[in-house]
């Protein structure tokens, strides 16, 4: 089969591989659409110690059922012709955090596109327990679209109810996109959103943000002003730096809560006196529970949230140029989906 493999940071090739074969309780997939995550520009850049090349990523990802391993009929019946998506996090079931339903948090997790192949290729094989059937009215186009979502739909979760408040993203990429849907589904405004490319700022302000560009203005002063002072009971980052995580501290109201979700920078400075002094409520944000998935798949099916019409469908052959493109002028693209 071709892959697409990450060999090098920013370097990206097409390569032949052996056609997978899947194993007892694992499902064979042949790849529809396969999206592009900010991680994994961090790990194309080589800034990311979870993945360590040669390595086929692609975590989001939704096909067809073309094999099946022993053993599959766990959690429901599937069948070869069936079309799916998956949840990407491998978790064991049996540890206390798994018992507990925070699967995300698993002890012994792996995630497909880095600790093992993923779907940036034509097949991909997938453990059973991790396939989500799709309704008929689903595209496989838009359910490659469930895991970013989810991931919006846990932020959206533990921002807690936010009816009428008002909220700050950091960030106007696809997940900054996403949470600024799910926050507005749950009835939350003004929101807030801040990003350094003009045309991301102009997708969001689309979606029903307010858009605020840093090089123009001092974001949390300007979220502080619109707030008679008070400034946001919750903030997302959704970048991840020691500059957007320092900002959202200046713009959360004392006794808020902050939202980390951004990776790029795994360690950087904050203002804890700041945070300690205001109370300022400070956790992370990652991925997503069984049940956000499924909230995820049963909102894109419905139609309540997308991308459209900033989607950008590609070979898989481009998908290299097109990390190099993401990384250094994203412009008017909120997501790209390769195409094997």
């Amino acid at each position: 089969m071709k892959a697409l493999v990450w060999e090098a940071p920013r370097e990206m090739h097409m390569r032949t591989q052996a056609a997978p074969a899947p194993a007892a309780g694992e499902v064979l997939l042949k790849v529809a659409y396969a999206g592009i995550c900010g991680s994994e520009l961090s790990g194309y850049l080589g800034h990311n110690a979870l993945r360590v090349p040669p390595l086929v990523m692609g975590h989001e990802f939704a096909g067809e059922i073309v094999a099946l391993g022993a053993s599959t009929a766990q959690p429901a019946p599937l069948q070869i012709g069936q079309r799916v998506t998956a949840n990407p996090m491998w978790f064991c079931g049996t540890c206390r955090f798994c018992m507990r339903g925070q699967t995300q948090l698993c002890a012994n997790r792996q995630l497909i596109g880095a600790h093992r192949p993923g779907a940036y290729a034509e097949l991909v094989c997938v453990p059973a327990k991790l396939i989500v059937p799709l309704p008929d009215q689903l595209t496989l186009r838009s359910a490659a679209l469930a895991e970013p979502l989810a991931v919006a739909v846990h932020i959206g979760e533990l921002a807690g109810p936010l009816a009428g408040a008002p909220a700050l993203i950091l960030g106007a990429g696809p997940i900054g996109l996403l949470t600024l849907q799910v926050l507005r589904t749950q009835a939350a405004g003004p929101v807030f959103v801040a990003d350094l490319d003009q045309a991301r700022l102009e997708m969001a302000a689309a979606l029903g943000g307010i858009p605020l560009d840093p090089r123009t203005t001092d974001v949390a002063q300007s979220v502080r002003a619109a707030t008679t002072g008070f400034g946001v009971p919750v903030s997302i980052d959704a970048v991840g730096t020691a500059a957007t995580r320092s900002t959202c501290v200046a713009a959360t109201c004392s006794g808020g809560t902050l939202l980390l979700s951004g990776l790029h920078e795994e360690t950087s400075t904050m203002p804890a006196a700041e945070i300690i002094r205001r109370e300022v409520l400070v956790r992370g944000s990652f991925c997503y529970t069984q049940a956000n998935f499924a909230t995820a798949v049963g909102l894109l099916a419905a139609g309540t949230i997308s991308l459209d019409p900033w989607i950008i469908e590609a070979p898989l052959e481009q998908g290299g140029a097109w990390f190099s493109r993401l990384i250094d002028a994203p412009g008017a693209v909120a997501k790209v989906l390769l195409i094997p």
